[in-house]
């Protein structure tokens, strides 16, 4: 696996400290730079072209939100993984407007904190269990409100849960009964690739095994 270079823009100190402690113990992981101010991240994450850039929302300068939209507006392809306290609908949905690829509470685990990053980093991204809920509330009420309007006229229950292209075609192999490994083959990834996808589906479906994923696919219908 390729080392995937991180900066990290957090204005509190301890913060700060302990990303670096926590993603220093990982070989995969190579902290590129880290910074207490918004615009100072953003220069820096363009100009060290790097691959995730873990980012607070209340920072100096321009905040969180701002810095990753001018971050994306530059150079799309560098990931944004938010790190924040911060709960409630509005700051979650202007993130992932803003260009966010996930979204992690500073309450999780070391573990889940690099899951997290090494998600985004491989394009599946990452969604905290309670962030998760906010996010599939506001899709639901949407997609309510649009097809009520007559404003898009595809089946409601396949794009009720935001997964991706390339999900739905993992989900698809799930309920036919492959194997983590069968799907890699299939769609020509790695296991750890598809390791992370299946996780990301598991998030937005809300539930816990693939078991529960089927049994969800096949009653909403999204295979």
């Amino acid at each position: 696996m390729a080392t995937i270079k991180v900066i990290i823009v957090e204005d509190h100190d301890m913060a700060r400290l302990g990303l670096s402690v926590i993603l220093g113990n990982s070989p995969d992981i190579e902290i590129a730079g880290m910074y207490a101010d918004g615009q100072e991240g953003v220069d820096n994450a363009l100009k060290l072209n790097a691959d995730v850039v873990i980012m607070d929302i209340g920072l100096p300068t321009i905040d969180g939100i701002e810095a990753t939209k001018k971050i994306k507006s530059v150079n799309p392809d560098i990931k944004v993984l938010m790190y924040t306290s911060r709960e409630n609908e509005d700051d979650v949905l202007d993130s992932f407007q803003a260009g966010a690829d996930g979204y992690i509470t500073k309450g999780a685990t070391a573990e889940q904190t690099v899951a997290a990053l090494t998600a985004v980093s491989e394009g599946a991204g990452w969604l905290d269990p309670a962030i998760a809920k906010i996010v599939l509330t506001n899709i639901r009420r949407n997609t309510a409100v649009k097809e009520k309007r007559g404003e898009i006229n595809y089946q409601l229950g396949k794009n009720l849960y935001g997964l991706t292209e390339r999900e739905m075609e993992v989900l698809a192999l799930i309920v036919d009964g492959l194997t983590n490994p069968q799907i890699a083959d299939k769609l020509f990834i790695s296991i750890s690739t598809t390791k992370t996808h299946v996780h990301s589906i598991l998030q937005k479906l809300y539930v816990e095994s693939r078991s529960k994923a089927i049994t969800m696919a096949m009653k909403e219908g999204l295979v």
